[in-house]
Parts: structure tokens; C-alpha cells; sequence
């Protein structure tokens, strides 16, 4: 099973660009700016919407459109494929396997707690960031990517699927726990994202 934007980006067979390509606001012209403008992503002013895109076509942000093509693939508790399903774990677990490279554990407490992932503050956050919230009265109990302009991408809860939120909206903001960082900056040539 395959979110539904990885299902079009498969049909109109898009190759990841290396270099930003500036978009007008309004008209996003390639699926990938379209769909992240479509979800909230891409702010609609010119210069945001450059900005972030830019951030976009970046080391994390190959791992942030990888994510992007998990929309839609339903939570199952302790799930951690497309098949079964994702739960917040094993979702970011699978993301930073197959995007990086990078062997996560399974817990998201122990995600954050992992000595090759630096902790960061949420004025720093980047496209790729794990993000970390306390949503069963304890530290670190759920995690999700940071995509950019305050939002991530995670699998919430039994009965919902993979989906881009907002992290600013009072329930997220409350919980917010702390960010980890990956260095992916050695990731970069091996899947051609540097700029």
C-alpha cells in the first residue's frame, strides 16, 4: 500500500530535482511544489514559498519527500511497514532506513535518546528534524519529521493514517518535548541531493 501522492508521483514518473527551481505563489507548476502546497506546506507568498522550497530540495528534505509518500498509509499500533501499517515509531524508523541509511530504534523514547542524534532547539528546527511529544504523559512518547513553517509529519493514532499537522496548533505546542538532528550532511552525494 502507497500513499496517494507516492501513487502520482509514480504515475507521472518525477525525478528528484538538484537544484530549487523558484515557483510562482499561487501556481505551483510541479507535483511535488503542488502537493506541499496543496497540504499547507508552502506558504503563499512568493518568498516564502522559495525559501522553503529551496529547504526542500536539501539532504533532509530527500528524506522529507520520501516521507510525503507515505500520506495516507493507515496506523496500526507496532506496525512498522506500508503493509501493516505505521505507528509514530516505526513510521520515522522506516523513513530514516530506507531515505539515509540511518538505523533507528524502535521506541520513540529511545529515538530520542539515541547518542548519534543531536538535540536541538525548536527555533532550529529543519526539514528532516525528528520531532518529539509527550502524548501519554511521558517525555518523548510520540515522534514525528519536521517538514517545514511549523509542520510534521507523523502517524497519529488508531484510526488515522500518515498526515502532515501543524505543530503550532495548541494541542502540539503544549506537548512539544524536544528535536533531534541526524547528520545527513554525509548522506548527501550518495543520493545526489547536494546542491
Amino acid at each position: 500500500m502507497m500513499g496517494a501522492y507516492g501513487q502520482s508521483l509514480q504515475q507521472q514518473q518525477v525525478p528528484l530535482q538538484t537544484a530549487p527551481t523558484p515557483l510562482p505563489a499561487a501556481t505551483a507548476t510541479d507535483p511535488v511544489s503542488r502537493f506541499l502546497q496543496e497540504r499547507g506546506v508552502l506558504a503563499q507568498a512568493q518568498g516564502e514559498s522559495s525559501k522553503l522550497l529551496d529547504q526542500m530540495r536539501d539532504t533532509a528534505s530527500g528524506l522529507v519527500l520520501s516521507a510525503m509518500n507515505f500520506l495516507g498509509v493507515r496506523y496500526t499500533r507496532g506496525g512498522n511497514t506500508v503493509e501493516s501499517g505505521f505507528d509514530c515509531s516505526g513510521f520515522t524508523r522506516h523513513i530514516f532506513e530506507r531515505s539515509v541509511g540511518l538505523v533507528l530504534p524502535r521506541r520513540a523514547d529511545e529515538q530520542a535518546k539515541l547518542s548519534s542524534l543531536v538535540p536541538i532547539k525548536k527555533e532550529e528546527l529543519k526539514p528532516g528534524d525528528l520531532v518529539f511529544f509527550n502524548t501519554m504523559r511521558r517525555t518523548f512518547s510520540h515522534v514525528g519529521i519536521y517538514v517545514g513553517e511549523g509542520k510534521f509529519i507523523h502517524a497519529p493514532r488508531t484510526g488515522s493514517a500518515v498526515r502532515v499537522e501543524d505543530m503550532r496548533e495548541a494541542y502540539w505546542a503544549k506537548r512539544f518535548t524536544g528535536a533531534r538532528r541526524a547528520d545527513l550532511a554525509g548522506k548527501a552525494d550518495d543520493f545526489g541531493l547536494t546542491r
